[in-house]
């Protein structure tokens, strides 16, 4: 993930010492139910929603880390939430596509 945070000129909101983590795949996505349905176990989850259910749904499909586009910041709250669950959170100012087409391009697929 230190590749990915470098790719997507991100800020590490949490979990900085977890960045070693490997991602088997990305999926990208604002809708929950489309997460739920689709969304893989080890992704690295891509999203604009930034409250706490995110981190729930990131737990639920075990997701190893979340990065949040469009210059989007959660709250506090889900920070410290994303920490109790060992989850690091990533954040950029790309857009979801631009995001998504950049690690599609370096090799990370959907499944």
């Amino acid at each position: 993930m230190h590749v990915i945070k470098k790719m997507l000129h991100a800020d590490v909101l949490c979990g900085a010492d977890r960045l070693d983590t490997e991602v088997t795949s990305g999926f990208g996505c604002d809708l929950i139910s489309d997460s739920l349905c689709f969304a893989r176990p080890g992704c690295l989850l891509l999203t604009g929603l930034t409250n706490v259910q995110i981190i729930r749904l990131a737990e639920m499909v075990e997701a190893r880390a979340i990065v949040f586009v469009r210059g989007k910041r959660p709250r506090e709250d889900v920070i410290g939430l994303a920490r109790e669950k060992n989850l690091p959170l990533l954040a950029t100012d790309m857009f979801l596509f631009e995001s998504c087409g950049i690690l599609y391009q370096a090799g990370l697929r959907s499944f």
